[in-house]
């Protein structure tokens, strides 16, 4: 019995995400908010258990929504919505702890797009003259990008990134609450990798 209740909560569930991704290609952004809502504790703390630190926990889970999102037009609904997204998030963490290791992140780093989704990649140490010029280029563009956020996003990303404040640290200078410093951060992300997605897709 309970397993025929679990399979009729499971098929309802893959259906109410069929309908709210339906709808959020479709341009409502109820349905995104409602997606997010939904698996924003399943994936953050599938995250927390990778990593550690609660700011990265939250950039992180950040992070996969916006992946996912853009990458939304791709998913197969004979697959778990749920699924799809455990799977991003766990390569995001992989990617993140790789990095980590070699490197701390830091705004200005290589980018390049891979299916739609942007990675960051460790400078090869190693001086090329065209890769030098390649990323003058990349770093340029990314720094355009920033300066057209409208100011309240671009404070953040700059303090979040650039000066690798924590979300405490970030809420105390700009004397604003965490939870909106969380939200303009998401906002932030979203608009950057919408306009670098077809700004630096030719390098």
């Amino acid at each position: 019995m309970l397993n025929k209740e679990r399979k009729k909560r499971l098929v309802n569930s893959k259906i109410e995400d069929n309908d709210l991704i339906d709808g959020a290609l479709k341009g409502k952004k109820e349905c995104y908010e409602k997606l997010m809502k939904k698996y924003y504790n399943l994936i953050s703390h599938l995250i927390r258990k990778m990593v550690f630190e609660k700011d990265e926990v939250d950039d992180l889970t950040q992070e996969t929504f916006i992946k996912a999102f853009n990458s939304l037009h791709k998913f197969d609904k004979e697959f778990a919505f749920s699924t799809w997204l455990y799977k991003i998030a766990t390569n995001n963490c992989i990617d993140y702890i790789r990095k980590k290791k070699l490197s701390t992140f830091s705004i200005d780093k290589d980018i390049k797009l891979d299916d739609d989704e942007v990675r960051y990649e460790i400078a090869d140490d190693n001086y090329v003259p065209d890769k030098r010029i390649i990323k003058n280029q990349k770093n340029n563009v990314i720094e355009k990008a920033i300066e057209k956020l409208p100011k309240k996003y671009r404070d953040i990303i700059i303090l979040r990134h650039k000066y690798e404040m924590n979300y405490y640290e970030i809420s105390k200078e700009l004397k604003i609450p965490i939870g909106t410093v969380k939200a303009h951060l998401f906002r932030a992300r979203e608009m950057l990798n919408k306009y670098l997605r077809n700004k630096i897709k030719d390098y």
